[in-house]
């Protein structure tokens, strides 16, 4: 039977988040940066000839048939017509509805480990247009670096961003993202800036709003890490975060988190882990 090998699937950060418009199917239109961080989760997996899919310690409440590694797997097979198998394991670190891009995560490094194990041999385009059809976020962690994102998130030019230290607080909720995208006081109007304005043109995340009014708990993150530098909440939430410059500077502020919090400290990744596994 083979050994499993570990492989990373980070964590990301949405720097600002405005809806620009709707399509007609009903999906978002927006722009963002999406920031790479070092901490995630660890998904192990081994491979076999057995042509079987097991996720070994799912997670609660999720049927295999929703499970975005699952789905990543079966999808890679079903793409490739390959006749192996996987044995999948999760070590979970990122919280579920926080907004980090966890299952989006988990579900690109499935992709990514089993096209190089399975020797399927798809190229990075291919793929982020694979996972596209899992989720808007998937295609991102694929692509594997900081990037300015159009369209419903899956249109992606690499950007060069400073090297930061981010404080990332995790409010006791879980958000949907559906409910926060479909609530009538969104707005979704706001207009596109191009590339090179960013970061001076304005920026926010125009969904959180409407995720501190359905969940107050948001605001109060965002009001306590507030104090110590610009906070703004990522994705649809829960989670908040702020920049520091160096490590020293973002201990120093953690030390000051009341003990009714939690969060953590990452530093900004260059580029994922797994970069080198696609070409």
């Amino acid at each position: 039977m083979s050994t499993f090998q570990h492989f990373p699937a980070p964590a990301k950060l949405n720097l600002f988040l405005h809806i620009t418009g709707r399509r007609a199917d009903g999906y978002h239109l927006l722009q963002s940066v999406f920031r790479l961080i070092d901490f995630g989760d660890d998904i192990a997996i081994a491979v076999d000839d057995s042509g079987e899919i097991c996720h070994e310690n799912p997670l609660p409440g999720v049927p295999a048939e929703s499970d975005l590694m699952v789905r990543a797997a079966r999808l890679l097979q079903a793409h490739t017509g390959s006749r192996r198998g996987a044995r999948l394991r999760i070590s979970k670190r990122l919280p579920m509805g926080g907004g980090l891009g966890g299952g989006s995560s988990d579900a690109a490094t499935v992709l990514l480990a089993l096209n190089h194990l399975w020797q399927t041999g798809l190229s990075r385009t291919e793929l982020q247009q694979l996972g596209l059809q899992l989720g808007a976020d998937v295609p991102v962690f694929i692509f594997g670096r900081d990037a300015f994102a159009e369209g419903v998130g899956e249109q992606l030019q690499a950007i060069t961003l400073p090297p930061r230290w981010y404080i990332v607080l995790i409010p006791p909720v879980s958000v949907p993202t559906a409910e926060i995208f479909s609530d009538p006081s969104l707005t979704r109007d706001t207009k596109p800036i191009i590339m090179a304005a960013f970061p001076n043109d304005g920026i926010r995340n125009d969904l959180e709003n409407v995720a501190k009014k359905q969940y107050p708990v948001i605001a109060e993150y965002l009001e306590w890490l507030g104090q110590f530098g610009a906070a703004m909440m990522t994705g649809s939430g829960a989670c908040v975060f702020a920049a520091f410059d160096t490590q020293e500077e973002a201990k120093r502020v953690m030390s000051f988190l009341p003990a009714t919090m939690q969060g953590f400290i990452a530093p900004s990744l260059m580029q994922h882990p797994l970069f080198d596994l696609a070409n």
